[in-house]
């Protein structure tokens, strides 16, 4: 397969044309042969599940010693960065969680200060109550006045009802401490997280294929550090015209050359066929795999590739010159110019699909 062919289709034949001879001036017959249909596309090679590694904070990037080529495993740190403020708030929210912790035991001061009033107010309680027993005793026997009983009686009651709202405070001042605890334990996990932000690590294992930024860099939040790809997952990313795209099917052979290994001949398929015309590079976009591992696999290497988009067995072909405008053909024994139905067209050949026959002779065609 001739791959320095740059026409778009190309017409593979096993045999020479016994048809064309070296003087263009001389009569020919058609001649059915198998043929087969090439689609040439230019392309590079590109390696699956490529994803580019971005920073999530703002700040200075030190320990970025990654190179391109480098092999990495997921989880691995590839750079790290300097945001002193993610450093200090995590510190801060740590100490906050200690306060909300301590809070919550019998070490809080606020709930010790609560504590001894409960003590002491149920001792008062305590006390009005053994003293309204007594008023009530000397009430009985007409030794003091109903009014004195009833003053005791009221301040006892005063004295309970100062003890349950002090264990009504302790129960609040409980639930807001547990509150305040839930509060700081997030401020603490989102601190810790946004402080992982400061680590870049590797989400899937790959090798180093682009790398965007290098220690010392200041980088924003989004910025793209490198680019990871899996390199034992090599495709053809092909450029395909858009007058051929038609034809142009999954599942179809692919045979593909590298520019750094013209010697070969790598066999491959279409496996996808992106739906958007790519104004880059003014064509549409397809991928191939290949159906064995590649000697080498450069990320971007440049390629060409001829797709195979139709074969025919017996085909009756005429050289490309013996027809002119108009599909007219000049037959031997014919005042007239023969118009044909031409079927596929390369530089050289053309397919006839009616017209004429295996029994014509064809003439030159005159200037």
């Amino acid at each position: 397969m001739d791959f320095k062919i740059k026409g778009k289709i190309m017409i593979l034949t096993a045999i020479l044309l016994g048809f064309i001879s070296c003087n263009q001036d001389k009569e020919v017959s058609p001649t059915k042969q198998d043929i087969q249909e090439f689609v040439f596309a230019s392309g590079e090679l590109q390696w699956e599940d490529a994803y580019n590694v971005a920073a999530q904070t703002d700040g200075v990037l030190i320990k970025a010693d990654f190179e391109i080529g480098n092999k990495v495993l997921e989880g691995d740190v590839l750079a790290e960065i300097d945001n002193k403020n993610n450093h200090i708030n995590m510190l801060t929210a740590q100490e906050q969680s200690k306060i909300a912790n301590e809070n919550l035991t019998s070490n809080s001061p606020q709930l010790q200060q609560l504590q001894q009033n409960i003590q002491f107010a149920e001792s008062k309680y305590q006390q009005d109550k053994l003293q309204v027993e007594r008023y009530l005793r000397l009430y009985e026997t007409q030794s003091i006045a109903k009014v004195e009983y009833e003053n005791m009686q009221l301040l006892a009651n005063n004295s309970l009802s100062n003890l349950n709202a002090l264990k009504k405070q302790a129960i609040l001042i409980q639930q807001q401490a547990t509150q305040q605890h839930i509060v700081t334990q997030g401020q603490l996990k989102n601190n810790e997280i946004i402080k992982m932000y400061n680590q870049i690590p590797v989400a899937k294992r790959g090798t180093v294929i682009k790398k965007l930024k290098t220690t010392g860099d200041y980088v924003k939040k989004g910025d793209i550090i490198a680019t990871i790809a899996n390199d034992q997952t090599a495709e053809a990313v092909l450029n395909v015209d858009e007058n051929s795209i038609g034809k142009i099917k999954k599942d179809q052979m692919v045979y593909v050359q590298l520019n750094t290994d013209k010697k070969t001949i790598y066999k491959g398929k279409i496996t996808d066929i992106l739906p958007a015309f790519d104004d880059k590079t003014q064509s549409f976009v397809c991928k191939a795999i290949f159906d064995s591992s590649l000697r080498t696999s450069l990320f971007g290497t440049q390629l060409e590739a001829n797709i195979l988009v139709g074969s025919k067995k017996q085909a009756l072909l005429i050289p490309r010159h013996y027809m002119g405008f108009g599909n007219k053909v000049q037959v031997k024994g014919k005042k007239e110019l023969i118009v044909v139905q031409p079927g596929i067209v390369s530089t050289e050949y053309v397919e006839i699909l009616s017209g004429i026959d295996a029994t014509d002779i064809l003439l030159p065609l005159k200037p």
